[in-house]
């Protein structure tokens, strides 16, 4: 068998039917028999070891949920044979750092992981770090077979395995759907999102061609037109080595996972970004997630869905009182400058907001790489604040309520928070007036929260309309703005509604250019944002 199927793995269940390969003679016939308790043959398959890499492959048939089974592989007299083996929902999970944290990190790491053996139907497969130039077949390393959770295997060690986030998702993904879960994770910590980029990916978003490394002062062209509001900054490729240079982790680390079929993918990564090629990101993270899609579905003969549910997390916090706004550009980026998800370029899209979840005090203040690595600081990203926040849990809660919306259709279940529909600005009384997608909690009154952008322009007594479906999910005003745009001011919330919220603007008579909402680095204390919705759910950030 490949190096990802071992004893107590989980394989997709139906309606997709698991793919299964590994190795032989070239030429050889090999059976595949899927066998339940007692030894009761379920189904058999026959295939042949075909080159040039000498590899074999079958299909099962879709299986119902459940288990356990036995698979055996056989070839002439020899074969292997899998114990322990269950079908459910597998799901990917992938990123950097804030993906690696381990379940030892999060907060109330000690009853999480005595927690663990309550859940032996979440089975655990961890891909080791490893970069290539070339597209892999197989992985090169293990951190982690498939594996029954115990408190060892969850909390191994600081930035190991097993990923928090993608434990305690697949944990609250158990308890409300009832059936096995198998997770897989292949993370690196301080790697960009060109290294999990593909060549046809970056080549979508204009980056250079070379899978080598980006020359030092090289220019890159933004792939799509920014908010108007949002000021460009486009900075030089620094030199790029190690696992941070493109491609490199995509053909390592997850096309050899091509042919295992998934359920969903689920994606923890930004903090390099912010560093690296920021106000690009609204097309190099679009791009990525069609790309995986066209990947795994072209890959398993259709067997893993074209539209795969992908799942992200809005990055968090890093460094109180930061002027710097790349914090804050990244989020907007990640949601293809459109606020929130589904949408346009990103369908069947899930996001957790993780603005609210600071940690200033959190131990774990370093970007963390390859050990390996560790004496060559320059191939790494090092954040010196609060960057890994150990607060997990609410991350994956809200992933969890994205995942059984999205993923599963659950009508029924809320997995965003509340999103402004309209904008009205009342002139003669200096009142902008936002109605939300959703009945508002206010917690925190802060006359920071939302900030304007005027215009020189004087308008006649009256309102103003706008709306949030521009091109790019922002503000649009109705009327013809003037084009040098004037500094940020705060526009204080002075009354809210069930739905509704009523901004006082400085300046007089002027139109509203712009509307921005938590765009800092650090927006909010924990769980402590201006607006929430019933359910507990933060609104996002929008410009």
């Amino acid at each position: 068998f490949a190096s990802y199927y071992g004893h107590h793995m989980v394989l997709q269940k139906e309606p997709m039917g698991a793919v299964v390969w590994g190795y032989g003679e070239l030429g050889a016939t090999v059976s595949v028999v899927l066998s339940g308790d007692g030894g009761l043959v379920v189904m058999k398959k026959m295939t042949q070891v075909k080159g040039p890499s000498g590899t074999w492959m079958t299909v099962l048939d879709p299986m119902d949920q459940g288990g356990p089974y036995t698979l055996t592989a056989g070839q002439g007299s020899g074969n292997v044979t899998l114990r322990d083996i269950y079908f459910g929902d597998v799901w990917l999970c992938s990123g950097q750092s804030n993906m690696v944290m381990t379940v030892l990190q999060v907060a109330n790491a000690s009853r999480e992981l005595a927690d663990a053996a309550r859940y032996p139907y979440v089975r655990i497969f961890a891909a080791g770090p490893a970069r290539s130039d070339t597209e892999l077949e197989d992985l090169e390393r293990l951190d982690l077979p498939w594996s029954v959770p115990t408190a060892e295997n969850l909390g191994h060690g600081n930035f190991t395995y097993f990923s928090a986030v993608c434990w305690l998702l697949g944990r609250y993904l158990y308890e409300a759907l009832g059936y096995p879960i198998g997770l897989v994770e292949a993370a690196w910590g301080g790697t960009p999102i060109e290294a999990w980029s593909s060549q046809r990916a970056l080549r979508a978003c204009g980056l250079p061609e070379d899978a080598g490394r980006f020359a030092p002062g090289a220019q890159f062209a933004f792939c799509t037109p920014l908010s108007p509001a949002l000021s460009p900054s486009v900075s030089p490729h620094p030199h790029l080595s190690g696992p941070q240079t493109p491609s490199v982790l995509w053909n390592a680390m997850i096309h050899p996972l091509l042919n295992m079929t998934l359920r969903g993918v689920v994606w923890y990564q930004g903090e390099a970004n912010t560093l690296l090629h920021t106000d690009s990101y609204n097309c190099t993270f679009p791009a990525l997630v069609a790309d995986w899609r066209r990947a795994f579905h072209a890959a398993l003969a259709g067997q893993t869905q074209p539209l795969l549910p992908f799942g992200f997390v809005q990055l968090s916090t890093y460094r109180r009182q930061s002027p710097d706004d790349s914090f804050a550009r990244l989020r907007w980026h990640q949601t293809a400058d459109l606020g929130v998800v589904p949408n346009a370029r990103l369908p069947g899209a899930f996001m957790a907001v993780a603005m609210d979840l600071c940690d200033e005090h959190s131990p774990y203040r370093w970007g963390h790489g390859d050990k390996a690595m560790s004496h060559q600081p320059h191939t790494t990203f090092l954040f010196l604040g609060s960057i890994h926040p150990r607060d997990k849990q609410n991350v994956a809660h809200r992933l969890q309520l994205g995942a059984r919306a999205v993923a599963y259709g659950e009508k029924d279940v809320v997995f965003q928070g509340p999103y402004p529909t309209r904008a009205v600005q009342e002139v003669t009384k200096g009142l902008l007036n936002l109605t939300y997608s959703q009945e508002l909690v206010c917690r925190r009154r802060d006359t920071r929260a939302f900030e304007v952008r005027r215009s020189g322009k004087s308008l006649s007594p009256g309102l103003a309309e706008g709306r949030f479906d521009g091109p790019d999910g922002g503000f649009c005003p109705r009327q013809v703005c003037c084009s040098t745009p004037c500094r940020w001011l705060p526009a204080p919330a002075v009354a809210a509604g069930s739905r509704t919220v009523t901004l006082a603007l400085p300046g007089c008579g002027t139109l509203v250019l712009a509307l921005r909402y938590a765009w800092a680095e650090w927006p909010c204390e924990y769980q402590s944002c201006a607006l929430y919705n019933t359910q507990g759910l933060p609104a996002p950030p929008f410009l």
